[in-house]
């Protein structure tokens, strides 16, 4: 159902996408804050039992520090806990990491990226699926957790053309009914418009049989089970793989910036469009995560995007996998 909460967490989160652009500005670089450096290999694997996963970055964007990034907490309280591990306090770099996983002689990637619809240092996916010996037709499953361009631009590149063009697209029931509805887009502010356009532009032409929707909380391949995490979006949805005993968790964006939203789950960050049902889901599955000892993969977290969550004060930490 949709509510005037989500219409008014979701036009502060896409205002970004000003007079319709499918660009959001959030991907973009502040010039006065210099380039953010890209990893080199920007991509890396891992073994979960007898499947394997692969981080694949997409690119990383600088944004300013302002005191709307965090909508519930003081700035001076932001920047203080920023600067307690060592982070810059003027500029926050968000990165952006699709992955893949290999298993049972399936190739299923898990969002795309920004493809061809961001800024200089974004956009690489391709590039480093290349690099990690793995061919655009080989994908046969892209998975989507939610509908923010960031997660979806990267299907279709800007001639319209599909860049995973065998694959099966599955995507939330939940979240497709919310942005693909006509009355809805009508209904929403301006700031949001160009959010509902850009779902269109990604979604709306798509070849029968290519769009396969599914229930959040389904098995979508095997060892694979949909999450529901509602919060972020209207039906945000993780992903679970389970392969000889071993799991991995794709958190997709549970958390955006660790640093601030896993020490702090009860922070919100901007572009939650329901805030306090973000932090109760949030709060659920890192804790989730750290009781089963589960690798963690999460789309904002620094490179390489891969490891896992442990118990901090009143919150949680990042531990990367070793590079």
């Amino acid at each position: 159902m949709l509510t005037r909460r989500h219409f008014l967490g979701a036009s502060l989160a896409m205002t970004a996408y000003a007079g319709g652009s499918m660009v959001p500005a959030w991907a973009q670089n502040a010039p006065s804050l210099g380039t953010p450096t890209l990893p080199s290999p920007g991509w890396r694997r891992t073994k979960v039992g007898d499947a394997e996963v692969i981080a694949l970055i997409d690119g990383i964007a600088r944004r300013p520090l302002g005191e709307e990034f965090v909508k519930n907490a003081p700035l001076a309280e932001v920047r203080a806990l920023l600067a307690s591990q060592n982070l810059p306090t003027d500029y926050i770099d968000v990165p952006f990491t699709p992955f893949l996983i290999v298993a049972g002689g399936r190739k299923i990637l898990l969002d795309t990226g920004l493809g061809e619809f961001g800024g200089p240092t974004t956009g690489k996916l391709l590039e480093h699926l290349h690099a990690a010996g793995v061919q655009p037709s080989e994908i046969d499953t892209v998975l989507i957790s939610h509908y923010h361009g960031d997660h979806i631009n990267g299907l279709r590149n800007k001639a319209g053309d599909y860049v995973f063009a065998k694959a099966k697209v599955m995507v939330p029931t939940t979240e497709h009914a919310f942005w693909m509805d006509d009355a809805r887009m009508a209904a929403a502010p301006q700031g949001m418009k160009g959010a509902f356009e850009n779902v269109r532009r990604t979604f709306a032409s798509m070849p029968q049989g290519m769009l396969v929707p599914f229930e959040p909380g389904a098995e979508v391949a095997p060892g694979i089970q949909s999450i529901a995490a509602y919060g972020h979006t209207p039906g945000h949805t993780l992903f679970h793989l389970q392969s000889a005993g071993q799991h991995f968790h794709y958190v997709a964006d549970l958390t955006n910036v660790p640093a601030l939203f896993a020490r702090n789950p009860d922070w919100a960050v901007t572009f939650d469009m329901d805030a306090e049902a973000a932090r109760k889901v949030r709060r659920e599955m890192l804790a989730r995560t750290v009781t089963s000892q589960s690798l963690v993969g999460g789309f904002h977290f620094p490179f390489p995007a891969l490891g896992r969550m442990v118990a901090a004060g009143q919150g949680y930490a990042f531990e990367p996998l070793k590079v």
